[in-house]
């Protein structure tokens, strides 16, 4: 029988993450399902077997996982899977993972990995707080990536933004020195409030120095939603910061 990704059903639908009772854990993310064709669902069914990693709440032995010690770059909220698809198909010689809630994106990418036949990427479909915190052992990643957080733009909703103190300590604990860490946003608050964490943040250094950012580098694909908003004068801010030794 086919496992289905923990947070879903057997039809492939999202259900509530749990927590400990009594608790109430501030998420970063609201599943808002979209539309989920067929081909998504089936692909949840069919490729998640070749591609899937089930959450298991303990370290993973990613050598065993890929066949092989590779480099290692992990994306955080892939969306569509636009970007770790095109990393993939273009970094062969590096292993990649993905973490995504949303199920639509993530039958998306299974079916474009299947397509083009690629090998060196796995996915999770769960909270990834608690994937790095429990399945990915400290220095085990060379690369983590976040593009297009959700920017919870309203001030009152600020409290849900990914990129916070105690998260950005978490990324540091999970980088090998020397690794990298990327992140891109369209809104220049969220890059500000990025700035302000991530400058302070023990044993990362910001390539561009303080509060600066890089030209978009070739690894991350411009998306078609991207393009649209700098033809109308929107900003895109890049931030690349290296994990030193502590």
């Amino acid at each position: 029988m086919t496992n289905i990704p923990t947070d879903t059903d057997a039809h492939g639908t999202p259900k509530p993450f749990t927590t400990t009772p009594g608790q109430r854990k501030v998420r970063s993310f609201v599943l808002r399902q979209g539309r989920f064709t067929p081909a998504q669902q089936r692909a949840l069914q069919s490729l998640w077997p070749r591609y899937g990693l089930d959450y298991q709440g303990q370290p993973r032995d990613l050598d065993t996982v890929f066949g092989r010690r590779a480099p290692r770059i992990l994306e955080i909220g892939f969306g569509n899977g636009e970007a770790l698809h095109h990393s993939a198909r273009h970094a062969p010689d590096c292993d990649h993972l993905g973490i995504e809630v949303h199920a639509p994106g993530v039958g998306r990418l299974l079916n474009a990995l299947a397509a083009d036949d690629i090998h060196n990427v796995r996915v999770y479909h769960h909270d990834a707080v608690e994937v790095l915190e429990h399945e990915i052992t400290d220095g085990a990643l060379d690369e983590i990536r976040i593009y297009f957080p959700d920017p919870w733009h309203k001030k009152r909703h600020h409290k849900r933004r990914l990129v916070n103190p105690a998260f950005a300590a978490l990324l540091v604990r999970k980088l090998a020195v020397g690794g990298r860490l990327h992140l891109a946003t369209d809104w220049q608050d969220y890059a500000e409030q990025m700035w302000d964490v991530l400058d302070a943040t023990p044993g990362l250094v910001n390539r561009a120095g303080p509060r600066g950012h890089v030209p978009r580098p070739p690894w991350r694909p411009q998306t078609h939603f991207e393009a649209r908003g700098l033809r109308l004068g929107h900003g895109v801010w890049d931030l690349l910061y290296d994990r030193q030794a502590d």
